[in-house]
């Protein structure tokens, strides 16, 4: 059985690792249209980006892994199309053939419309290694960086630039930064701690457009006002990467749809990361993260083999901000009230409930609130609100409550 893999990123690389550590004999084809090997994101907008971490450490496993694992590694290479019918995928002037294809194709970036001025020199999104890379020589002290979107990414990019000295404006237009992703306890103690390094954050303020002819020189916001700016990254979220899936007629939801096993609707093609939607609950999740990328591009491998495994995600997140480790277990999507434990130090956790039930813990520089409530999450398990707020009731407690 000769397998196909479209995305050398995190997800496309573990399906590969996967199936020959499961033993499969078949060849393996590992396509990347990056010329880098696969490597982790997480890092590209903090220690990377911050010139605290070299490439070579960004990558996930040396050169010689694929070699030795008979895994052929082809970077640099875009692919053209998908025959789903003749099971065939295009790559340069190249034509493959694969009795299993999995989609690996992760997400692109939102962009600002080049009416707005989103074409403009000096203006960079945060996804690729080559992103950071052409946009690193602008991080110099004293500049005026201005971030369009309050969002993760665009607060990690803000505070690698407020510890190397530069003029930091952060720009929301909903009416708090993190709102789409996080409750207004996260969002305040965000934004706190962004203001007390210098950095302006802005919420509730539109982009009008960006100022400048060839180069970006500014910003004008909806309410009139100009900032000036020595150059923009964007931050306005991510799309799955779903052409070359619609290109071959699968269906998409909210990205490329697969069943509970990671199968699309052609039975020969497989999808996992960011570019996957799939059942949870009763309705449907796409998960942007390093641990789904993972967790489902093995479950997809096992199933590949014949494992017959719906995949269950167990979601979880984290973000580096200065001194300040975010660690997220599970999904806060429909919470109702929030439970605050401490703050103890420099710890604090804020815990998403609806009614009674547990749904998500934001823990900053807290590991035992978020391996607690992991663990309780995972087991379906919600300890009282009141036994949460308990200072003096010792966390993993909870565990056996």
């Amino acid at each position: 059985m000769d397998v196909v893999v479209i995305g050398a990123g995190q997800a496309g690389a573990a399906v590969a690792a996967k199936l020959r550590a499961l033993g499969h004999d078949g060849s393996i084809t590992l396509i990347g249209e990056e010329t880098a090997p696969p490597y982790q994101r997480p890092p590209l907008s903090k220690a990377y980006l911050l010139g605290q971490m070299e490439a070579e450490r960004l990558w996930l496993r040396g050169p010689e892994f694929y070699a030795d694992n008979a895994i052929d590694l082809r970077l640099g290479h875009p692919v053209q199309a998908i025959d789903p019918v003749k099971k065939t995928v295009t790559v340069g002037l190249e034509t493959l053939t694969y009795d299993q294809l999995v989609l690996a194709t992760g997400s692109i970036p939102r962009r600002l419309p080049a009416a707005i001025g989103g074409g403009l020199d000096g203006v960079f999104t945060v996804r690729s290694l080559a992103d950071v890379d052409v946009m690193q020589p602008e991080f110099v002290a004293g500049r005026r960086l201005i971030i369009v979107g309050g969002g993760y990414i665009g607060l990690e990019a803000a505070a690698v630039a407020a510890k190397l000295g530069l003029d930091v404006t952060v720009l929301e237009m909903a009416p708090r930064i993190l709102q789409r992703v996080a409750s207004p306890e996260t969002s305040a103690y965000f934004r706190d701690l962004h203001q007390a390094h210098g950095v302006k954050i802005l919420e509730a303020t539109g982009l009008d457009r960006l100022l400048g002819e060839v180069r970006v020189t500014g910003a004008r916001l909806t309410d009139g006002r100009e900032l000036p700016a020595d150059f923009v990254i964007v931050g306005v979220g991510i799309m799955p990467a779903t052409a070359l899936a619609e290109q071959a007629g699968l269906e998409i939801d909210n990205g490329i749809k697969t069943g509970a096993l990671g199968r699309t609707s052609d039975p020969s093609i497989w999808a996992a990361g960011d570019c996957a939607s799939f059942p949870h609950g009763a309705g449907r999740l796409r998960l942007e993260s390093v641990g789904n990328a993972i967790d489902q591009a093995e479950a997809v491998a096992e199933n590949i083999l014949g494992a017959n495994q719906p995949y269950v995600a167990k979601p979880w997140f984290w973000s580096d901000q200065y001194d300040c480790k975010l660690q997220i277990a599970g999904l806060n999507t429909g919470y109702d009230s929030i439970v605050t434990r401490g703050p103890e130090g420099a710890s604090v956790s804020f815990w998403y409930y609806c009614g009674d039930q547990l749904l998500a813990v934001d823990a900053m520089n807290d590991p035992r609130a978020y391996m607690v409530g992991k663990r309780l999450i995972e087991a379906g398990k919600s300890p009282s609100k009141a036994m949460v707020a308990d200072p003096n009731l010792a966390l993993k407690s909870l565990l056996t409550a």
